[in-house]
């Protein structure tokens, strides 16, 4: 899917775009010549993507008519669209006792159901091209589980069941379905779900066991377990410039460790170790 003189430009259009995987992602594809459509709810954290030759669009995967005016605008100027990357997203954690259900919804509306709608949307001009490629970001959360996390790993293991399906039900369609999963990320993700871990849950019945799971999370995401948003996109890169893609790709190299003693282990022995981390 590189571009050549004989073919058109690919089109692909990233959400999540204005910091972390998504800019590191978009600013990777531009230098390898696509046309990139970068999208976040604010557009002035796009400037670099701009200033790189994208266009920066301002989406919310949470508003119907958002996402529409989106695509409605990247077929009008492109008449295409290649690849969809279904980044945004973020972690809000906390005991499931603690977390209010409207903040448990909106988790699901910004992790599976933007992602799912958008994907709906792209479909049509994927199908009439005869061919395109949907890269869902999940997480090592959408395979394995910790503690005072369930909501956030509740909605990556619903992007893996949905993306599994779609993978099949679109490949006739010449529509390949990929799955990323990162692992510890150092981006400002990792200090927003710390920060709503300690608000959540920082008091009350589940308070030790959150401030053990705060300086966990601070000793693996600052250590050399963890990687940069641009480990991330290069695995991107791959996944939308290979023939034939994995069906998933995990990184970094701790996060591939982690999913492979997850098919190995049996529950109880997984949860003997993740109880360790609070």
């Amino acid at each position: 899917m590189a571009p050549t003189t004989s073919t058109p430009t690919p089109v692909a259009l990233i959400t999540g775009a204005s910091s972390g995987i998504g800019l590191a992602a978009a600013l990777a594809l531009l230098e390898k010549g696509w046309a990139v459509y970068g999208g976040a709810r604010r557009v002035d954290r796009m400037q670099a993507i701009t200033d790189a030759g994208g266009t920066a669009l301002e989406l919310d995967v949470t508003d119907d008519a958002s996402m529409a005016a989106a695509l409605e605008r990247i077929v009008a100027e492109r008449g295409r669209i290649d690849v969809l990357v279904n980044n945004a997203g973020y972690g809000s954690y906390g005991a499931l006792e603690d977390v209010p259900i409207d903040e448990a919804r909106r988790q699901f509306e910004v992790n599976l159901f933007g992602l799912a709608r958008l994907t709906q949307l792209v479909l049509p001009t994927m199908r009439a091209l005869g061919r395109g490629r949907i890269v869902n970001i999940s997480s090592i959360g959408g395979r394995i589980y910790e503690p005072l996390g369930s909501w956030y790993h509740a909605t990556k293991f619903a992007v893996e069941g949905l993306s599994d399906s779609l993978r099949i039900e679109l490949a006739p369609h010449g529509i390949d379905v990929v799955i990323v999963q990162p692992g510890p990320i150092r981006t400002e993700w990792n200090t927003l779900s710390r920060e709503s871990l300690l608000e959540r849950s920082g008091q009350g019945a589940y308070a030790e066991q959150a401030s053990r799971l705060h300086a966990t999370y601070t000793r693996v995401d600052e250590g050399p377990l963890s990687a940069s948003p641009e480990a991330v996109a290069r695995t991107i890169v791959a996944a939308v410039t290979a023939n034939r893609p994995r069906t998933r790709y995990a990184v970094p190299f701790s996060a591939k460790a982690v999913v492979g003693l997850r098919r190995m282990l049996p529950d109880r022995v997984m949860d003997a170790i993740l109880s360790r981390m609070a």
